[in-house]
């Protein structure tokens, strides 16, 4: 049984609003409008394709059994009725060489390991590792929460191909092929920055990687490399893609988005978009005033609290073992932080928040069709909005949907039928694939 209903949300049940309607029916108040969308949610498989990890939270001493500063743990899940988290081996990219390559792959093998872990000793009568679509409705079913592993910068595979089997043995079901920086495999987005490309796209090994995951059932993830990068491997790839956690640029014009063109290659090639949660993409002028003015509020509360605060350019420098370290501390620190933050700008600089988000669910929709949209968070990785800032928030989501007329049909869509139904079709192209040779 979900336990989603939050304090925040409970109290908001005795707020009235007469006559609202929805899809022609009309509700009394909001206590109805909340019951209706809590059935939903409790109903539908809830799915986030986007969770960042640290290996130190998959311990013996700590791990995700117990309520961590985390935005993402079991206690959290349960909470918010987060039925499936996809947990990400990410690596920062580094330099393309032997000694980087060595590196980026023992940083993957750890965050692998890890989510075995989590899966196999620390957890497992709370949660199992899902590999297909019937394994996520199997486990579903048994009442346990469902982990699920996506591989954020191919960076680790290096020059050897078969690693892309090996990670896909490991259970990686998505993987993309750069990250903040151009890899060996892909340009990243962040060219748009200086305009300075490495492969003008895809390079011949990232082209033959896209072979390679269309053959191993990975899916290949659009979120970080170029425009350019994404326009051939949706060319090259005989399965559908997906984006695991991008916005609409149209609404919000940063680079990490994708812009119309590419929503509408993706929707032509029977993928799907998984929208994210993640503030500086889904409003850039709100989340810019808000940080700017919060940023002094912070350092204000962080000094007091013994804590530093850097610029998250510099903090995204950092060897990834302290990245993670200042981004788990900070959220604690947030977190403690967010009451007085949100009194002191409630109306100078209100916080990007779940309405704003669900803007970009809307909009996704009606450009490329509720049959290619789905719903991330990026958690642990710097995403979260206002009353969707962790797990434990999950159904707040729901329930804006709800408000805004979605049914229960294209709300299961949208937290993981979806990503599930391309799931089955690329790994459907693999066993065909396989047979091949």
């Amino acid at each position: 049984m979900k336990q989603f209903l939050s304090a925040l949300v409970a109290a908001s049940i005795l707020l009235t609003f007469s006559g609202f309607t929805i899809n022609g029916q009309k509700l009394d108040d909001e206590a109805e409008l909340i019951a209706k969308a809590k059935k939903i949610h409790a109903a539908v498989i809830t799915l986030d394709t986007h969770n960042d990890i640290n290996p130190a939270n998959f311990t013996e001493a700590v791990n995700y059994t117990q309520n961590l500063a985390t935005q993402v743990n079991l206690p959290k899940m349960k909470q918010g009725g987060l039925d499936v988290s996809w947990m990400i081996v990410y690596t920062g990219q580094g330099e393309l060489t032997e000694e980087g390559y060595k590196k980026a792959y023992q940083n993957a093998i750890d965050k692998f390991e890890a989510i075995e872990r989590l899966t196999k000793k620390l957890a497992p009568d709370q949660i199992e590792l899902a590999l297909t679509s019937k394994d996520v409705r199997r486990i579903n079913k048994a009442g346990k929460m469902v982990a699920m592993i996506g591989v954020e910068n191919a960076y680790p595979i290096g020059t050897d191909l078969s690693r892309i089997k090996d990670f896909a043995a490991r259970g990686a079901r998505y993987m993309s092929l750069a990250h903040n920086g151009h890899s060996q495999l892909a340009d990243s987005n962040t060219g748009e920055r200086d305009n300075v490309w490495l492969n003008n796209g895809l390079s011949e090994l990232g082209k033959k990687a896209v072979y390679e995951m269309n053959k191993w059932g990975i899916m290949i993830d659009l979120s970080h490399p170029s425009k350019q990068a994404n326009i051939q491997a949706i060319e090259l790839s005989k399965a559908p893609v997906i984006a695991s956690h991008s916005g609409a640029r149209a609404l919000c014009d940063v680079s990490r988005n994708l812009d119309d063109e590419q929503l509408e290659l993706i929707r032509k090639n029977g993928g799907v978009v998984q929208a994210v949660a993640f503030r500086s993409y889904v409003n850039k002028e709100k989340s810019e005033l808000r940080s700017k003015m919060s940023a002094e509020i912070m350092k204000e509360f962080a000094s007091k609290e013994g804590f530093k605060t850097i610029e998250r350019a510099e903090v995204l420098k950092l060897p990834e073992n302290e990245r993670t370290e200042y981004f788990t501390k900070l959220t604690a620190l947030r977190t403690k932080a967010r009451p007085f933050i949100n009194e002191r700008l409630k109306d100078q600089a209100p916080d990007v928040n779940v309405k704003d988000f669900v803007n970009h669910i809307d909009y996704l929709v009606k450009k490329i069709g509720i049959d290619h949209v789905g719903i991330s968070s990026d958690f642990d990785g710097g995403g979260g909005v206002e009353d969707w800032d962790d797990a434990s928030e999950t159904f707040n989501v729901t329930l804006e949907l709800v408000r805004r007329g979605y049914t229960k049909k294209q709300i299961e869509k949208l937290w993981s039928g979806n990503l599930l139904r391309v799931l089955d079709e690329v790994q459907k192209v693999a066993k065909q694939m396989q047979k091949q040779g």
